[in-house]
């Protein structure tokens, strides 16, 4: 039994290669007036997508400079305020108020956003880059392999 599937999975996946095979013999003239059109929109797609990717690399490099600057403030604002007045009791209390307000300003702000920011830049190189880079679409159609479609079809060819 296992070896009759095994015989028919291998006739179907050689079926397979050779309708590939003889997609890829039929090929078209050269043209070089078509070749050069096509080698242009490539080129262009090419200097696009490195503009596009240097543009997402700098936002990201402002967007760096941005928490720094902001995490600058919360010390500047929150933090150093509390040192401003003369020693007293009282400061300790404002310190540990300060200092709770800094910690939910960092972890609010600065944390998440930057969390959301790492997010975001990894799911566009997944999507943005990659598919650019790697992505071509051409080929031939996706036909899952079933046992089940192999024993239909010995069938029918009986």
């Amino acid at each position: 039994s296992s070896r009759v599937l095994w015989t028919l999975a291998v006739t179907q996946l050689d079926k397979e290669a050779g309708a590939v095979a003889e997609a890829h013999e039929e090929e078209e003239p050269f043209e070089f007036g078509e070749i050069m059109v096509h080698q242009m929109i490539h080129t262009i797609e090419f200097v696009l997508g490195a503009v596009s990717n240097t543009a997402s690399y700098l936002r990201l490099w402002a967007l760096s400079l941005a928490h720094s600057q902001l995490s600058e403030v919360f010390w500047e604002q929150l933090m150093m305020r509390a040192f401003e007045e003369e020693p007293s009791p009282t400061q300790v209390i404002m310190l540990f108020c300060f200092f709770a307000a800094w910690l939910g300003a960092t972890i609010g702000v600065l944390l998440l956003m930057e969390s959301l920011s790492a997010f975001l830049h990894a799911l566009r190189l997944h999507w943005v880059e990659f598919q650019n880079k790697f992505y071509k679409g051409d080929g031939y159609k996706f036909m899952p392999f079933a046992f089940a479609k192999l024993l239909t079809d010995e069938g029918s060819d009986e």
